[in-house]
């Protein structure tokens, strides 16, 4: 157990420590120099880090919107199920979680091996944070002991299998190759975009392919636009929250200000995981081919979801302001509906990279209006999903769902929740 947790804690949860080894050996495998080795895997490690400051960075933008949406709608941002708390959760039922994430992985590479399904999930905080859903999806259930962990294993197993095989086709379509998959909890709402994006859209019109007049050419880059979104993003929430702008924001900052450094602090998070993803792909796709040759015959990589942003970025804040724009009216007419009996929150986060990737897989099937029709769709049916997942997790980690969930975390709770009924009866 001791090894096993070192490596889960150590190596798994640690995203740049986990593709930096993986880098290494493909490396290894090839017979590159000690100097070509260092540069690769260092290279490997230093742009994972950046794409996760990158990625803090774009949280903290957008953190306050959240708040502001629950003074705005009366929300107390927590759930009424009395929970058992993620803390508590993950002390008791840690070993279960940690042994399933590391049987599951060994699972996928016998898979890639032996069979058709050649993707290789490396995503590492994902490959904890599945099994930790299904592990609770299990407590909830009525599991215990070797049949938890049993059911945790083959439900990870054949999420980190399968998924990134089902989305792999529609990546192809945004970038051109199959040099790499997509290994994270967006899948769900990427392919309701995707297949929205062929029924309805038109290919040939991409969001990339946006025309600004000559005044307006700075529009072109993205860090620019981002920034100038959110800033109206925030101002028009600003106005709307009135009076308790001051408690929400500061009341250190006039709107204005505080609107422009939100938007600037955007766009600056962009441009940093932007630079982290192109660092990254350049050194882990070939470091992986090693890997792909020797171990395992064309092995694809399955990755965390920012590494398709610059294949479309205006598709991605396209994607964020429609999915946030349509979740909040779905939020208004649930609530004042009844439909659920506890909060659901504005999901900002899950708008940004869930979304925001479903976004670029709708432009790649069906252009411009296949981004915004699939995300518009994907902003409605999150909600859905959410809270419909709350219930079945009411004793475990439902705190933890609704801040995280309306993407595959919730739509596999539900799927493993029937399963796991059946097996705990």
């Amino acid at each position: 157990m001791a090894v096993i947790n070192f490596i889960i804690n150590q190596i798994f949860r640690e995203p740049a420590i986990f593709l930096g080894i993986i880098s290494f050996v493909g490396l290894l495998i090839q017979k590159k120099s000690f100097s070509d080795l260092v540069k690769g895997t260092m290279k490997t490690i230093i742009g994972v880090v950046i794409l996760t400051q990158g990625t803090t960075i774009l949280v903290n933008s957008i953190s306050p919107l959240s708040e502001a949406f629950n003074v705005l709608y009366k929300i107390d941002g927590a759930a009424t199920m009395n929970p058992m708390g993620t803390d508590k959760f993950l002390s008791t039922y840690g070993s279960q979680i940690g042994l399933a994430m590391v049987l599951a992985f060994a699972i996928n590479l016998i898979v890639a091996r032996f069979t058709k399904l050649k993707n290789v999930f490396l995503t590492g905080h994902m490959l904890f944070w599945f099994p930790f859903v299904f592990t609770a999806v299990g407590v909830e259930s009525g599991l215990k002991g070797a049949g938890l962990t049993a059911f945790s294993t083959i439900l990870t197993a054949i999420y980190i299998i399968v998924t990134p095989a089902l989305i792999k086709p529609f990546v192809k379509n945004v970038t051109g190759d199959d040099s790499f998959t997509l290994g994270h909890p967006t899948v769900g709402l990427s392919l309701i975009s995707g297949y929205l994006g062929k029924l309805f859209g038109d290919k040939s019109k991409s969001t990339e392919d946006i025309k600004f007049p000559k005044q307006l050419d700075f529009l072109k880059e993205i860090t620019i636009t981002s920034s100038i979104v959110m800033f109206f993003v925030y101002i028009v929430v600003g106005l709307m929250i009135g009076a308790d702008r001051a408690s929400v924001f500061g009341a250190e900052k006039s709107l204005v200000i505080f609107a422009i450094m939100q938007g600037v602090l955007f766009g600056a998070g962009l441009t940093v995981l932007l630079m982290g993803v192109r660092m990254m792909l350049s050194e882990i796709i070939p470091a992986f081919k090693g890997i792909s040759d020797k171990v395992i015959p064309n092995a694809v990589p399955a990755l965390d979801c920012p590494i398709i942003f610059p294949y479309a970025p205006n598709a991605v804040i396209i994607g964020f302001v429609v999915s946030m724009i349509t979740s909040i009216i779905t939020l208004v007419i649930v609530g004042k509906a009844g439909l659920f009996n506890y909060a659901v929150l504005p999901l900002t986060i899950t708008c940004f990279f869930e979304i925001g990737t479903a976004a670029v897989i709708g432009n790649g099937t069906g252009g411009k209006r296949g981004a915004i029709i699939g995300s518009a769709v994907a902003g409605i049916i999150m909600i859905f999903l959410v809270g419909f997942s709350v219930p079945i997790l009411k004793n475990t980690i439902s705190e933890w769902i609704l801040i995280f969930g309306g993407n595959d975390f919730s739509i596999w709770a539900l799927i493993s929740s029937g399963i796991g009924k059946i097996f705990g009866m």
